[in-house]
């Protein structure tokens, strides 16, 4: 695999890591209980945190490709411009508040630094991380989709005067 096209889509491959490693170590562990009456003490931990950055990058990964509802059929009943400028509106506005929550998820996870979890006794920091990654993420494509919709909205300007 090419290093952009593994840089293009860190997202999905991180969230399938992460959720394959959650279902071997379940499967594993439902069946060393069922065969030995042994179980792994640090499973549902470990699944726990696989569990919650695989949300979090499966998170980033659908709104990278603007697969997110979305309710437009207000927008889509004006002209083609007013439905670019709606567009590079709520774009402003989510890049704010993508910002906002990846700069409160980096306050959450420093608060959470020296709580350890309880079977590991690992940092939560290593939980609360992947707010900071995905939120990270997710305010960077907005920045992209913004500069995307604001050259759009420029070049359709410029057409329409010509």
């Amino acid at each position: 695999m090419k290093l952009k096209s593994l840089i293009n889509n860190i997202e999905e491959l991180l969230c399938a890591g992460f959720l394959l490693t959650m279902i071997t170590i379940v499967i594993f562990n439902v069946f060393s209980r069922y065969l030995s009456n042994y179980s792994l003490y640090w499973a549902e931990e470990v699944a726990t945190i696989c569990f919650v950055w695989a949300v979090f990058m499966g998170a980033s990964a659908t709104y990278k490709h603007k697969m997110d509802i979305g309710i437009d059929m207000l927008v889509k009943k004006t002209s083609q411009q007013t439905q670019d400028k709606i567009r590079l509106c709520v774009n402003l506005l989510l890049l704010l508040l993508n910002g906002y929550l990846f700069y409160i998820s980096i306050v959450f996870t420093t608060i959470a630094f020296d709580k350890p979890t309880a079977v590991l006794g690992v940092s939560s920091a290593v939980v609360n991380s992947a707010l900071i990654v995905s939120f990270a993420l997710i305010t960077w494509h907005t920045l992209r989709f913004l500069v995307t919709d604001f050259n759009k909205l420029i070049l359709n300007s410029k057409t329409f005067k010509g």
